[in-house]
């Protein structure tokens, strides 16, 4: 199946910046993991709220193209504590989660709910 388009939430700089919905893990989700699409690797970050009764694990795929060339360290799998736990992944480095396509793919474990949002950080000038 398709992954799931996750869009970004562009944070602007130098302001307040409302705290995001962000997009519900649903069964679909965790079935099929999301992507990012045109993924700014070094300017992205990932919140992940976990409602599920216990912990769950949220994991951003080592890439599989060839500007990942650090590919090798495999896989980023982080910890989400239950009930409402949150955990912040990011920013990442292409050159280890760059998928063909410059996409980063994000699995999650079965029976994982809650949301997931993805920040694009600003260019501070």
């Amino acid at each position: 199946m398709a992954r799931t388009n996750l869009p970004y939430t562009q944070l602007a700089p130098n302001r307040h910046n409302a705290d995001p919905a962000g997009t519900t893990i649903d069964a679909t989700l965790v079935t099929n993991g999301v992507v990012i699409n045109a993924a700014d690797f070094e300017r992205t970050l990932l919140r992940v709220r976990n409602t599920a009764g216990s912990s769950k694990t949220v994991t951003v795929r080592a890439g599989d193209s060839s500007a990942a060339w650090m590919a090798a360290q495999g896989d980023l799998a982080a910890p989400v504590a239950a009930d409402n736990g949150e955990t912040f992944l990011g920013p990442f480095t292409s050159a280890r989660f760059q998928q063909a396509g410059g996409k980063l793919h994000v699995d999650f474990q079965s029976g994982t709910t809650g949301t997931i949002t993805a920040l694009k950080l600003p260019h501070l000038m």
